[in-house]
């Protein structure tokens, strides 16, 4: 499989572009005209450019508006063609995209293009050029892909052929399975890109909406999976206009397309395993049975008042490890680590974000095929060195240069807790608050890195993402989407944050970084879990009374079960299925904070309708801290 991107997809010069596709892994680049237009090299400094990073330039792009022109603009069309091919040979590659005419002077009639087309196909072939032909989803005759194959049947030319681009297709309803019918011979490049659902003008989204494969909500797998039914073997490219992207980093962009080609293609292998496909084999995406841990950095003192919140959270010290600074607390089948080692990666997490929940440890079937997936799919690898008392633990880099590691059943990381731990009998420990698992952990980070790690976690573990919603905070949004599993075994909130002024934007600012922003326990009975809390001496964030009386009127509780929530600081939601019951903790440092959730019935929310109530009562608590109070 060779792969390639166009340089519109990313941003800064073509230099910048061009180091960081090679660098990201690519095979070629399709080179957007204005890109080189802008660029101040010649054509065969870009070529060298080109050649010494280790690429090939799969195509020159776009030709507009060539076909079915009256005169004296036919012969004008043609007159440009053969300059743009004096171009390519300077370039040095031999495929030209024609995009579909969207001029108000073009003639309509399939022959007529044909004709166009095969005329060009005589002058290119003189060269050793190759014309590629496709359908805008929004071109004046032609905008399907169907057509403009029978536009390339009829030009019956071997320097002629079609070009496929996913959104072009998939934008328009067409059903991709119209694809298989085409040689895969006469489809010269493919073109790939997802888009989230919007219902807008095709042009405007087209030029400010597409996004990575998987990172949208278009079935280009489906449309990938047509492709290569066809038998086609040429490069898979990325063409993405998104302003997001062109304004972000070119080396995370461009990293975040090829690992989205690498998981495309490797669900394509496996829903079309009769297709003799030349691709690589992954492991396959790992289903993640816990949470197995989350561990924190923090300094000596401020993991004193750490493990004072934990203890009357109802956590217990029940471990130190055996030759590094660092203790575990537990309860029910939830480990929190409070790290406060002077070396490695928890106090360099330490020094950049201050007291953080830095890292995640994860239960899958296999930790090493885990790691070896995240690495086909370009994870970082992550690793330290490791004493006679610790165990080597498969991990990579996560979310705020942090780490994920991987922990299973089957090899000696079951023994973890044993091997590298002394049991401890903590006589500072408080009454147990019911807690059982992690439900849920929430990242909190700039908006602008939400579909990297929406890629990231989709493209490694079985899991499937929610609509993005839009959190109402009162200085501002805050985009929210939820990554899950149908097991709800592993779930992450996701919250982008695109001003300073909101909570989550201060979190991001005061800590230096994208981190985990809060975790949330689960209890069978929060009421119990409650009551605990408060024999514990743990305060619990204050709602206002504003809240309660609206939700007797929402959902018509009684008065009673108002009261026991008011009581409490619990907050209420429910949907068809079932019941959600939720308190908070008060900050912790520069905005962490905990959660506590109940869910009665097949509830699979996160209380969303809850949130502004919620981030407004820790703002008021953020002042009152403030002014003394």
């Amino acid at each position: 499989m060779k792969t390639s991107i166009a340089t519109v997809s990313i941003s800064g010069d073509l230099r910048e572009k061009l180091e960081a596709i090679a660098a990201a892994g690519f095979d070629g680049v399709e080179i957007f005209e204005n890109d080189f237009l802008a660029f101040d090299r010649s054509p065969r400094e870009v070529r060298q450019m080109v050649e010494d990073l280790g690429l090939a330039i799969t195509l020159f792009q776009p030709f507009r508006d060539f076909e079915g022109l009256p005169e004296p603009q036919r012969g004008e069309a043609f007159d440009r063609a053969e300059r743009k091919f004096d171009l390519m040979e300077q370039l040095g590659t031999d495929l030209i995209l024609i995009c579909s005419n969207v001029s108000p002077l073009a003639l309509g009639g399939i022959d007529r293009a044909a004709a166009d087309l095969r005329a060009l196909g005589e002058r290119a072939a003189r060269r050793n050029l190759r014309i590629g032909y496709e359908a805008l989803a929004w071109g004046r005759h032609v905008n399907d892909h169907r057509d403009a194959w029978e536009i390339v049947r009829r030009a019956e030319h071997s320097n002629v052929g079609i070009i496929l681009d996913s959104f072009h297709t998939l934008s328009r309803g067409i059903d991709p399975n119209s694809i298989r019918s085409i040689p895969g011979d006469k489809i010269f490049i493919v073109q790939l890109a997802d888009a989230p659902r919007i219902d807008m003008d095709l042009l405007y989204w087209s030029r400010h909406f597409r996004s990575m494969p998987g990172e949208g909500d278009l079935p280009v797998v489906d449309f990938m999976r047509a492709v290569a039914a066809t038998g086609y073997a040429g490069p898979i490219s990325l063409e993405i206009f998104n302003d997001q992207f062109r304004a972000g980093s070119p080396r995370t962009i461009a990293a975040d397309g090829h690992r989205s080609l690498v998981y495309l293609m490797d669900q394509v292998r496996t829903s079309e395993p009769d297709l003799a496909l030349d691709l690589p084999v992954l492991p396959p995406r790992v289903e993640v049975r816990g949470v197995a841990f989350v561990e924190f950095a923090a300094d000596e003192t401020e993991a004193i008042s750490l493990a004072t919140q934990l203890r009357r959270l109802g956590f217990r010290l029940s471990g130190r490890h055996k030759s590094k600074s660092v203790e575990r607390y537990t309860q029910g089948d939830i480990n929190i680590i409070i790290n406060t080692e002077r070396e490695g990666l928890a106090h360099s997490a330490y020094i950049a974000h201050g007291t953080s929940a830095y890292a995640m440890g994860l239960s899958v079937e296999d930790a090493e095929a885990t790691a070896e997936r995240a690495r086909a799919l370009g994870a970082q690898m992550f690793g330290q060195n490791v004493g006679s008392d610790q165990l080597p633990i498969p991990a990579i880099r996560g979310v705020g240069g942090g780490a994920i590691y991987f922990l299973d059943e089957k090899s000696p990381l079951r023994s973890v807790w044993e091997v590298e731990f002394n049991p401890v009998d903590d006589d500072q420990a408080l009454s147990d608050a019911g807690l059982l698992r992690i439900d849920h952990v929430a990242q909190t980070m700039n908006y602008e890195e939400m579909l990297t790690w929406l890629l990231f976690y989709r493209s490694i573990f079985v899991t499937e993402k929610s609509p993005m919603v839009d959190v109402v905070d009162p200085s501002g949004l805050v985009r929210s989407q939820v990554i899950d599993n149908s097991s709800g075994t592993l779930r992450l909130t996701l919250n982008g944050a695109e001003s300073h002024r909101t909570l989550a934007g201060r979190f991001i600012a005061e800590t230096f970084g994208s981190s985990i922003q809060h975790l949330a326990f689960s209890s069978n009975d929060i009421f119990a879990t409650a009551e605990a809390l408060r024999a514990n001496g743990m305060t619990t964030l204050e709602i206002s009374e504003n809240y309660y009386a609206d939700l007797e009127a929402r959902f018509r509780l009684p008065a009673s079960m108002i009261e026991t929530l008011r009581a409490a600081n619990i907050l209420y939601d429910r949907d068809a299925g079932g019941e959600f019951f939720q308190l908070y903790s008060t900050n912790i440092g520069e905005g962490f904070f905990f959660e506590v959730v109940e869910r009665r019935g097949p509830y699979n929310g996160y209380g969303a309708l809850n949130a502004p109530f919620r981030i407004a009562a820790q703002k008021r608590a953020i002042a009152n801290t403030h002014a003394g109070l």
